[in-house]
């Protein structure tokens, strides 16, 4: 009889793993129940779970796990929800027309209604989101340098020194260089420039004309210091 009592308790032994996920919430306490080759196979089922789970089923999931889930994991998990949502607002907008609703969203992102609703309420305080922010700021000398070349380059183009100039903060007379958009010309000082006359000028003459933008350029104040 001893010996049929210890063959039960064995088989209705609970595996440890099975534990965990029964619980509401798994604290770091509860991974104490785990030995190395058990704690890998739970990270393991774990993180399959995390990649497979949609809806509100992987809200549950996260919810439960939320004191062991690393950081770095939460942040990929954001920036993952953000790259989706984006896409597919821009997607259903381009189809559609219009801003589409929290649900399609949800169906076409495969994210909970109640998670898509949450991002959007707090994605702006997000510090990530402000890591996003200052990326395109880093990239902002590369395409001005690309509006100043179209502005110089093969001709001129007026419009790509208006925006070039209003980047830089130059407005009307406080720099002596006027852009009219009406007539569409450029006027430094008491010269004008005008789309056709910067047909006619030649490749030395462009280039020195480049090399004023720029002189221009370095001597204005950056905004941000």
């Amino acid at each position: 009889m001893k010996i049929q009592k210890q063959g039960l308790q064995k088989l209705t032994k609970k595996n440890p793993i099975d534990i965990l996920f029964s619980k509401n919430k798994i604290s770091k306490v509860d991974l104490d129940i785990l030995n190395k080759n058990e704690r890998v196979e739970f990270y393991k089922i774990l993180t399959d779970r995390i990649n497979n789970f949609t809806g509100e089923q992987k809200d549950e999931l996260l919810e439960k796990i939320d004191e062991i889930l690393p950081t770095t994991t939460k942040n990929q998990l954001w920036e993952n929800n953000h790259y989706l949502i984006t896409l597919s607002m821009t997607k259903l907008i381009e189809e559609t027309g219009k801003m589409p609703t929290k649900n399609q969203l949800s169906t076409d992102t495969g994210l909970s209604r109640q998670t898509i609703h949450k991002h959007l309420k707090d994605y702006a305080d997000n510090p990530l989101y402000a890591a996003q922010l200052k990326q395109f700021k880093f990239m902002a000398d590369r395409v001005l340098a690309k509006v100043i070349k179209i502005a110089v380059q093969d001709g001129g183009n007026v419009k790509a020194a208006r925006l070039y100039f209003e980047v830089m903060g130059y407005f009307g007379n406080q720099s002596g260089i006027n852009i009219n958009t009406q007539n569409n010309y450029i006027q430094i000082n008491q010269t004008k420039l005008s789309q056709e006359t910067i047909k006619q000028l030649t490749p030395e003459q462009l280039n020195q004309i480049e090399a004023v933008l720029q002189t221009v350029s370095n001597n204005i104040p950056k905004t941000n210091e």
